[in-house]
């Protein structure tokens, strides 16, 4: 019941390695040098990388739920359903969805224009930060990114509340506690990593809506960004 949780897990663990690698050698680079410099063509291109990591992380979290509902739920039926043939294409539409999002918020934000020299209050190129900082019309650059919190942030989200919902009621109909514990071993590191991932993107939007201040968004956002995934391959 783990050999494909543990696929999920490692191919996780390398979107977070890269995940991590879009923002903190600059981060680093930049506290060294003293300079807060980034080139237009280093700015698109650190951006659809993290928007590219950043959905793969969701849909992978996302998948390994299903996983473990299947493992949980039904699993005499688990080495059929969670075959290697189902696993990959799983993990294939998951690059897929993810790299033709970001491609999709990188294109429409070069089509902005900008003032020539222009400060991002953040310590990376963050999408919606360099939408609101354009000087042309933004309205199809909110509705994609609007449309897509919605779609491929919210909608994962719920399938994953969804798969543990079922995951608790199937726990809660094992008579032994042996048994219990063994179910909820199964997806306890599952758990933490959804935990983590979740919650801090929640503890950010939270913070920042409350507070306004975007020096303290970009410093919260370190959590998501930086802390969580550099976690998440410990885990």
């Amino acid at each position: 019941l783990h050999q494909p949780m543990y696929f999920f897990l490692s191919n996780l663990s390398l979107v977070d390695i890269c995940f991590t690698t879009t923002t903190v050698p600059k981060m680093l680079w930049n506290i060294q040098t003293q300079s807060k410099v980034i080139t237009y063509k280093g700015c698109i291109t650190q951006m659809y990388f993290f928007v590219l990591f950043g959905g793969l992380d969701n849909f992978l979290l996302t998948v390994m739920a299903y996983d473990r509902f299947v493992a949980i739920c039904h699993p005499l039926h688990y080495m059929v359903i969670m075959n290697p043939r189902l696993c990959g294409l799983l993990l294939l539409v998951s690059w897929i969805i993810s790299a033709l999002h970001s491609l999709l918020e990188s294109s429409m934000v070069l089509r902005l224009s900008f003032y020539s020299d222009l400060e991002i209050p953040h310590f990376f190129c963050e999408l919606n930060q360099m939408v609101q900082l354009a000087c042309s019309d933004t309205f199809l650059n909110n509705m994609v990114m609007y449309f897509g919190a919605v779609f491929l942030g919210g909608g994962p989200f719920v399938c994953i509340l969804y798969s543990y919902s079922k995951i608790v009621f199937s726990i809660c109909g094992i008579p032994s506690a042996q048994g219990k514990y063994k179910a909820f071993s199964a997806c306890a590191s599952h758990l933490l990593v959804v935990s983590l991932f979740y919650g801090t993107i929640l503890g950010v939007y939270f913070s920042s809506a409350v507070t306004q201040s975007s020096q303290s968004s970009a410093a919260a956002s370190v959590m998501y960004t930086v802390v969580t995934p550099m976690l998440n391959p410990i885990i």
